[in-house]
């Protein structure tokens, strides 16, 4: 859910292109003939599933793609764009389930364009599909979470270590509000929860985090976040699931606008609290994807410390920021306020039960695991 290269939420429309301006876009840019498309859902972009149909430059055999028009804001940092998308294709060249750009007709992977609403200007990129099922429509298992918690930390690593792209630099990125580093930004908004018990826990889970993990920051390891490794954001496929034993492979990895720099243990932290919200044991799943990311990258004695109010703030953060901009935005509501449905609920049991039991609960499954490791699944069934 990318709001910017600053700590504006989302102070701005959505792109809002016709299906008629966007089919027409497809053609003139990328020289592709739109068979059909329709509209996904997005936070600040907007996105359209686009299948062509015989074209003058050729799909490369792929007949399925992603049109993602950026916001007008975000499209005036066009080096953060390219980043993202230069990650992308390094981590399809390594062997990652990420979508990579379809050329335009000058061979550009973007290219900037105005129209809609305003005449305003906007980067398109034209994105190869990938097929799957979102997390989010799948019972989750132990199986999978693991896959998640072992995809993400692959994932930091791979662009840690090997992602020299020019246009890197442009992820540091201050005080971008999604980065996990700059959770006591949420105080400017937090008034758009009103007078309520939410209210008391997001301001106990910024001052223990001003406390307790702001001082500590400057021990955790760097690297490269994706950020947003969210139930909606992960693919998987179920081909090879079964009745009694399903079993689920990573499929597609989405939405590369919130990268930054960050840490390692942001990255975990980020895909525990998403995994929970959709989560029949919404407390069980964090050892289950803290297992998968240390089977690659084990945490320190600091950065575990640090977990409980790390997946506290990625709560924290969402759930503010999605208050904050259904007010500006109220006809964007439901799809803004979709971890709010559960996640006010798992953030207050988690304060509820408190940080002791909770890492108990959480690092006593990591242990079951380091005793007993799982066959791998990555690949193949």
């Amino acid at each position: 859910m990318s709001s910017g290269n600053d700590c504006r939420p989302q102070t701005f429309s959505k792109p809002a292109l016709s299906e008629k301006e966007a089919a027409e876009l497809v053609d003139r840019v990328f020289g592709l003939k739109v068979s059909w498309l329709r509209p996904l859902p997005s936070y600040d972009d907007q996105n359209f599933h686009v299948r062509v149909s015989g074209n003058s430059n050729g799909a490369g055999g792929a007949a399925e793609f992603v049109l993602k028009i950026t916001n007008s804001e975000d499209s005036q940092e066009p080096e953060l764009i390219q980043a993202q998308t230069q990650a992308m294709m390094f981590l399809s060249a390594e062997g990652f389930p990420s979508a990579t750009p379809h050329l335009t007709k000058d061979g550009s992977i973007m290219s900037l364009e105005s129209g809609g609403a305003g005449n305003k200007k906007h980067m398109v990129r034209l994105l190869t599909y990938l097929p799957g099922t979102p997390v989010a429509k799948i019972a989750t298992n132990a199986q999978i979470l693991y896959e998640i918690g072992k995809l993400a930390a692959r994932l930091d690593k791979a662009l840690a270590e090997k992602f020299h792209h020019p246009s890197v630099k442009s992820l540091h990125r201050g005080q971008f509000i999604w980065n996990l580093a700059n959770v006591p930004l949420l105080e400017q908004y937090i008034d758009a929860l009103g007078q309520n018990k939410y209210r008391a826990v997001v301001e106990q889970v910024i001052e223990q985090f001003k406390g307790k993990v702001i001082p500590k920051l400057s021990s955790f390891r760097a690297c490269i976040n994706h950020g947003d490794l969210n139930d909606h954001n992960i693919l998987v496929d179920s081909s090879c699931a079964s009745l009694e034993n399903p079993q689920y492979r990573v499929s597609g990895i989405l939405d590369f606008s919130d990268m930054s720099y960050g840490c390692y243990v942001f990255e975990v932290a980020i895909a525990i609290m998403y995994m929970m919200i959709e989560s029949p044991d919404p407390l069980g799943v964090g050892g289950h994807v803290l297992a998968g990311f240390e089977s690659v990258v084990p945490l320190t004695a600091e950065e575990r410390g640090a977990l409980f109010l790390l997946v506290s703030g990625r709560f924290a953060q969402s759930l503010v920021i999605a208050a904050h901009t259904a007010l500006l935005y109220p006809e964007n509501r439901e799809y803004l306020m979709i971890t709010a449905k559960t996640g006010w609920k798992h953030l207050m049991t988690m304060f509820e039960m408190g940080q002791e039991a909770v890492e108990k609960k959480w690092f006593e499954t990591t242990q079951a695991y380091a005793q007993h490791a799982p066959a791998p699944s990555v690949g193949g069934c």
